[in-house]
């Protein structure tokens, strides 16, 4: 197994896809107001005539490479590419303000490198021992998974729970339209033949993501960013190779963790790392002046999540963030299922995701530390060139899944929801969870029923089951009373 993987890997053809991806997913994070996100959306449809190898990698380098790109425009323009390179933004921007945005980097490429290691590392050691777990699921537990999922929702909302929870809703009606998949009986179509399949997440997403990205670009499509330091000294001094090795590690670790955590999301691993790097510090008065602790903590922290995202998602078909979605979407598409059997039927597959992605972290690394100053030119590209390309490949890829301009107008659609929910603070990602997850838990709590002829106490029928109703819980109360305690305290 392990020759066939390797030879599968380092086949060129594969290697120039993961580089490929990488490249461009630096590109992409490298822009601001370019997430991660949009940009795996964007590359997705380019792998429909692929095999899935390389299409999954090409989509993993995408996302690799995105996370890390962030940093750039953090460091340069006090400005985060991605969500996740916000807490970069902090001590990054003050190293700039010095003349030293070249070491700033150098730094963020070595720790982010670090910090995706540890993640594959994990994702390495972890999957396989829990699909082995998710095997012995039937029914109930899979719908308690499910429901666990619906239950991040709390987490992701952003300032406010109820816009969170109507957006979340919003996205398990979706779910519903379609052939019942008991009954067959056709629901939500209202005599639309396209809709008989139900609604494909994948133009939903493209619209939810890229599209609103792109009409909300338009409003400062003439407002160019301006870079004005010079890139010198990329490679780390012996001291901050000393910083790096004590924090990166750490930082790595703590971003597979909440990684791990659906809906936890890179931003927020790169705010717990950097807290935690302040906190454990002799000197925390100088985080926020430009010292290397905050930037190796928060780029190896929101590196560390890229990893953790996929155990979820490969092992049982929840997605640790919006990306592992995605991600779902283009194994679907290759007529795959991500949950414990796809480690049993598609063994080399897995396990060359496994490599691959240690291969994108160091497809990173050699990029980052060889091309800063290319990467640096990205940010000149005029936003009038840029987003008429968005709006060709959003439109080219929701057509191309069906060869359907029904899927164009869905995406359209949903591009326009997208762009007024950004606009009212509302996060987007609680209606992909839903139409994703919806499915699941539907059609896995009618199964169970069956199988009890009706008893609910089926759901609490096992030690697994008792265990998710318990991680439920803990997830729909924490935040309520996490909130109670401050509010006391404060009074």
């Amino acid at each position: 197994m392990l020759v066939e993987v390797l030879t599968a890997v380092f086949n060129l053809q594969i290697v120039f896809f993961i580089i490929l991806g990488v490249f461009t997913g630096i590109c992409i994070g490298a822009l601001p107001g370019l997430t991660a996100t949009m940009g795996v959306a964007l590359v997705l449809p380019l792998t429909f005539g692929m095999d899935a190898i390389p299409g999954i990698l090409l989509l993993i380098g995408v996302y690799v490479g995105a996370i890390y790109g962030g940093s750039i425009s953090a460091i340069l323009l006090r400005t985060p590419g991605t969500p996740a390179a916000a807490a970069t933004v902090l001590d990054g921007y003050e190293f700039s303000k010095r003349g030293e945005s070249g070491r700033a980097m150098g730094i963020s490429t070595v720790s982010s490198f670090v910090g995706g290691v540890v993640s594959v590392i994990a994702l390495w050691l972890i999957s396989p021992q829990l699909a082995k777990l998710a095997l012995r699921f039937s029914a109930p537990e899979f719908f308690l998974l499910a429901v666990f999922g619906l239950s991040i929702i709390a987490s992701i909302s952003g300032n406010s729970l109820a816009k969170g929870v109507l957006c979340g809703a919003l996205g398990i009606t979706l779910s519903f339209i379609g052939i019942d998949s008991i009954t067959g009986y056709p629901r939500f179509v209202f005599n639309n033949i396209n809709l008989l399949s139900g609604m494909s997440f994948i133009p939903v997403m493209i619209g939810l993501f890229a599209m609103s990205q792109a009409f909300t670009t338009i409003e400062t499509i003439f407002t160019p960013d301006q870079v004005t330091q010079k890139i010198t000294k990329v490679w780390p001094t012996k001291s901050d190779w000393k910083v790096i090795w004590r924090q990166a590690p750490i930082s790595g670790v703590i971003g597979t963790i909440i990684g791990i955590v659906p809906g936890a999301g890179a931003e927020i691993g790169a705010f717990v790392s950097y807290g935690q790097a302040k906190r454990t510090s002799g000197h925390p008065e100088l985080f926020g002046t430009g010292i290397p602790d905050g930037i190796a903590a928060p780029e190896a922290g929101n590196n560390g999540v890229t990893g953790g995202a996929l155990i979820p998602m490969l092992t049982m078909g929840v997605p640790g963030d919006a990306v592992a979605a995605i991600l779902i979407g283009a194994l679907t598409v290759q007529g795959l299922q991500p949950g414990p059997l796809l480690f049993t039927e598609h063994t080399m597959l897995v396990y060359s995701i496994f490599l691959g992605m240690f291969v994108a972290n160091v497809a990173m690394l050699v990029l980052g530390l060889s091309s800063l100053k290319l990467f640096v030119k990205v940010l000149s590209v005029p936003k009038a060139i840029l987003t008429p390309m968005i709006f060709v490949l959003c439109v080219v890829g929701s057509y191309a899944i069906n060869t359907n301009f029904f899927d164009v107008g869905v995406m359209l659609v949903f591009g326009i929801i997208g762009y007024f929910m950004q606009k009212a603070d509302i996060s987007v990602s609680p209606a992909v969870l839903g139409l994703i997850l919806g499915p699941m838990a539907e059609s896995n709590f009618r199964r169970a029923l069956l199988m009890s002829e009706g008893s609910y106490t089926i759901f609490l029928s096992s030690p697994i089951a008792w265990t998710f109703v318990v991680l439920t819980l803990f997830t729909l109360l924490g935040p309520i009373v996490g909130d109670m305690v401050r509010k006391k305290r404060q009074a």
